[in-house]
């Protein structure tokens, strides 16, 4: 643990309004490229980022993540009709099949071409490192199914699913949903693969339990979160496809557009100076704490913390919910994020609001890289990439050949979304993937060499003792002038 928590983006697009809990190192579970590989305190929001908030002065490794991604592409048409997906709730339930026999396995898109990933994708290979060697054997998958919520196989393009726990609400179901989308957009493409999933809040594989000479090999476990204390192999988030179905919140796509709109309605230098957050704090110690820097008779903080109380919300039918609706706030950093001592929280948010409210053309000027991180960089194809080569990575390690388990069933897009009601049904229509891409994944760049993310994660050390510095110089000042 290092002694400073980030204020961070992340890669979480829903949830609390403000998210404080799991943060770490991230690919496009919490977008890796960006941060130390520390764990620390996550404070992230839509609404901060929608709100012109996003801060950080630590550049990617070999690149900004605002930067536009290089490629050279050769494209040759090709004269063939796309395909839609047939996707028929009714034809499926007369029939009797919950789902259809052939699903297209030939991916044929209109271009090729070799445009690279993005560099935060160079993170896949570091995720996987811990099995490079070894390999992934069946005997690591069985001794992992106590820490997973469900084991996921990939054959012949069919997938399916064998369940173990309840996780909370329906993060299982969009996380299964988004990779029943991802062969869906490029059939045929996606191996063959044996995986297990966990979709909890805590990381779960702890580095420290698997070093030494007599220990054994760490089980593979994908899950939201990971950080360098931990193996846990990091995958996109479920909130992309909508999962908050439970709070109302949309999928990506739908959300994105509504706080496009929502940003709009309240100019830069009318919003309100405060740093803003709203959530249940009562699951996590870290989100408890924060609320001690609430506004209070004896002390303004400059933050405003509003707890959420989510079943009211649903009573109230959400109208007071909505993240759109929310862009009036606004913590002004640096570039992305700024970095929070654990221990003195509330005075560091006091300053970094100080810090902004004093530099609003720079505080503006971040607001807008923000902004265009989230719709040029932030994108369902990027998160599909992410995870076509994350499981194609993953499977070159498998040491052997998967086969369906005994218990498993076969999960398709008909078996996942007729079944579904109201809400939730209505965002997987939403986030269905209804027809081939028309151009094959971006090309996976190579991993970081060591010294590379040596030298990055000095500069991150570097950046948050420069902030902890400015930090003291304010205070010492401060409490000369009250003196």
């Amino acid at each position: 643990m290092g002694e400073h928590a980030k204020i961070f983006p992340g890669f979480w697009p829903y949830g609390d309004q403000v998210i404080l809990g799991c943060i770490h190192k991230v690919g496009l579970g919490r977008f890796k490229g960006l941060v130390s590989t520390t764990a620390f305190l996550f404070l992230f929001s839509f609404v901060l980022i929608a709100a012109l908030f996003n801060w950080m002065q630590i550049p990617i490794i070999q690149g900004s993540p605002l930067a536009h991604m290089s490629f050279t592409t050769r494209s040759t048409k090709k004269h063939h009709e796309r395909v839609e997906f047939p996707f028929n709730c009714s034809v499926a339930a007369l029939q009797g099949k919950k789902c259809p026999n052939k699903y297209p396995s030939v991916f044929e898109p209109d271009e090729s071409s070799t445009e690279t990933c993005s560099d935060y994708f160079r993170w896949i290979h570091q995720d996987l490192q811990q099995w490079k060697t070894s390999g992934i054997t069946e005997d690591m998958i069985e001794r992992g199914k106590a820490s997973a919520h469900f084991r996921l196989v990939i054959v012949g393009g069919n997938v399916y699913v064998e369940k173990y726990t309840r996780p909370y609400q329906t993060r299982d179901v969009f996380t299964k949903w988004g990779i029943l989308q991802l062969l869906r957009l490029y059939p045929g493409k996606v191996p063959d693969l044996d995986l297990l999933f966990y979709s909890g809040d805590e990381t779960k594989i702890m580095r420290s339990d698997y070093q030494g000479p007599n220990s054994t090999l760490a089980p593979p476990l994908f899950h939201y979160c990971g950080s360098e204390e931990n193996l846990d192999i990091v995958f996109p988030d479920w909130t992309f496809w909508g999962c908050r179905a439970e709070v109302n919140i949309m999928p990506w796509e739908d959300m994105l557009r509504a706080i496009k709109k929502g940003r709009k309605r309240t100019k830069w230098e009318q919003r309100e100076p405060y740093a803003f957050w709203k959530g249940n704090p009562h699951v996590a110690k870290n989100r408890l704490d924060l609320m001690k820097c609430n506004l209070s008779d004896q002390y303004d903080w400059n933050v405003r913390l509003y707890y959420k109380n989510w079943s009211k919300v649903v009573d109230e039918g959400f109208n007071n919910s909505k993240l759109e609706d929310q862009c009036t706030y606004s913590m002004v950093p640096m570039q992305h994020y700024w970095p929070i001592r654990r221990q003195d929280k509330c005075r560091d948010l006091k300053f970094a609001v100080e810090w902004g409210n004093n530099h609003t053309q720079q505080a503006q000027d971040i607001g807008k890289a923000g902004s265009k991180f989230i719709e040029e960089i932030l994108t369902m194809r990027n998160v599909y990439d992410y995870m076509f080569h994350l499981l194609n990575e993953y499977s070159k390690l498998l040491k052997y050949k998967p086969t369906v388990p005994s218990k498993a069933r076969r999960i398709c897009v008909e078996s996942t979304a007729c079944k579904q009601k109201g809400v939730w049904k209505e965002f997987l229509f939403q986030s269905l993937v209804k027809s081939p891409s028309n151009k094959p994944p971006c090309e996976l760049p190579p991993p970081y060499e060591p010294q590379a993310i040596q030298a990055s994660m000095d500069k991150i050390d570097n950046i948050d003792k420069q902030v902890e510095n400015w930090g003291n110089v304010y205070w010492n000042k401060l409490n000369d002038t009250n003196q």
